[in-house]
C-alpha cells in the first residue's frame, strides 16, 4: 500500500490554496496540479508498505506524538525541487516550529520497523504541482510572485494523518487510515 504521513490543512487554508492553484493553472504552462482538497504538509512519504507495518507504525508514532506539542504552521512563499533552475515540483513553503520534532519522531519509528531511511532532511512544503517539463525563468518568476501574494492564516497542527495513496489516471486519491493526535 502506497502511503505517507501528513498534516491536513484546515478548510479555510485549503480553500485559499485551491483558489490560488486555479489562478496558477490559468497563468502557467501545463503541469500536474494537486487536486483541490488534497493539499497537505507531508512529514514522511513511506512508499509501498505492507498494511501490518503501517498498523505498527501508527501505534509507535501515536506513542511518540503524545509527548510532543501541537505546532503553529505559517505557510508563505513558494519554491521548487530540486531548485528553480530546473524545477520539477512547485511548492508552497512556510514555517512550523515543532513539526521538525514530529518528523524526527516519525523517522525513528519508521527506522525501528525497517523502513528505508529518508535521505533528505525534513523541509516544510505543500506540493502544488509536478512539472512534466521544467518551466522557463519567466514562469518560475510568475509562480514566485503569485504565491508570495497569498494571505494564509496561521493554524495549529494538532494531529497527523496516516494516508493511503492510490495513483489513478486522474491523479492520486488519498484515503485517511489513521488520525494521530499530538499531546503536550
Amino acid at each position: 500500500m502506497r502511503s505517507f504521513l501528513a498534516v491536513e490543512l484546515p478548510e479555510g487554508v485549503n480553500e485559499t490554496v485551491s483558489r490560488g492553484i486555479a489562478e496558477l493553472r490559468r497563468r502557467l504552462p501545463s503541469a500536474r496540479w494537486v487536486r483541490p482538497g488534497s493539499v497537505h504538509v507531508t512529514l514522511r512519504f513511506l512508499g509501498e508498505q505492507e498494511p501490518e507495518l503501517l498498523t505498527a507504525l501508527g501505534e509507535r508514532v501515536a506513542a511518540e506524538l503524545k509527548s510532543l506539542p501541537p505546532a503553529i504552521v505559517s505557510l508563505a512563499g513558494g519554491g521548487f525541487f530540486p531548485h528553480d533552475r530546473r524545477p520539477r515540483v512547485a511548492w508552497l513553503g512556510g514555517q512550523a516550529p515543532g513539526l521538525d520534532a514530529w518528523a524526527a519522531a516519525i523517522e525513528r519509528c519508521a527506522s525501528d520497523l525497517g523502513v528505508e531511511p529518508e535521505e533528505r532532511p525534513f523541509s516544510l512544503h505543500v506540493t502544488l504541482a509536478r512539472l512534466d517539463r521544467p518551466w522557463g525563468v519567466a514562469d518560475v518568476e510568475t509562480f514566485a510572485v503569485v504565491v508570495s501574494k497569498w494571505h494564509l492564516p496561521e493554524f495549529t497542527a494538532r494531529e497527523l494523518v496516516l494516508f493511503a495513496s492510490e495513483l489513478r489516471p486522474s491523479g492520486a486519491v488519498h484515503t485517511p487510515l489513521r488520525r494521530i493526535a499530538a499531546g503536550g
